[in-house]
């Protein structure tokens, strides 16, 4: 399965497919954000009442410190990472250029949701990223990541050597 994702032409497409289409879902997020999104409240959301195991206790409460010590206080930097990182990671995906990168930050942000205590789409996506993360340069060679990957091979001496020259 994960020579056929990194490796064929038809899991090239599929992969295509999956990756232009989680690209639609994060950029119209982050430009319905554009209009004066705030975290605020999802964040205190997330202090009030943290995920909770069977007995009642919080699973994450390390996550939980760092919303209350570090986001909170930084909020509106919080706001704007979170329209912004959703526009370019939506950007990335869409033109598949750095789309490994975009679909790092993607699921780096679909797990502190869930950290936060919310589920919404947050699997599903998680699952479509893994995928695209799997077929790495495969699932991006239909776009511009097709240029910017070898000029940089070319230009950035430690990346010439890579798992496909061996």
């Amino acid at each position: 399965m994960i020579k056929w994702l990194r490796q064929s032409l038809s899991g090239r497409v599929v992969t295509t497919i999956i990756r232009i289409y989680l690209g639609y879902l994060w950029l119209t997020s982050g430009i319905e954000k554009l209009n004066g999104f705030s975290a605020q409240k999802f964040v205190e959301n997330g202090i009030k009442n943290p995920v909770a195991g069977p007995d009642g206790q919080p699973v994450y409460g390390w996550y939980t410190e760092i919303l209350k010590n570090f986001v909170m206080p930084n909020i509106s930097l919080f706001d704007f990472l979170v329209v912004w990182g959703e526009i370019l990671i939506g950007l990335g995906l869409i033109l598949g250029a750095f789309a490994t990168t975009a679909v790092f930050f993607a699921l780096l942000m679909n797990f502190s949701y869930l950290l936060a205590g919310t589920i919404s789409v947050n699997p599903q996506y998680i699952f479509l990223e893994f995928i695209v993360l799997i077929a790495g340069f495969n699932a991006s060679k239909f776009g511009l990541d097709y240029f910017i990957i070898p000029f940089l091979r070319k230009k950035i001496p430690f990346l010439k050597r890579t798992v496909e020259n061996r």
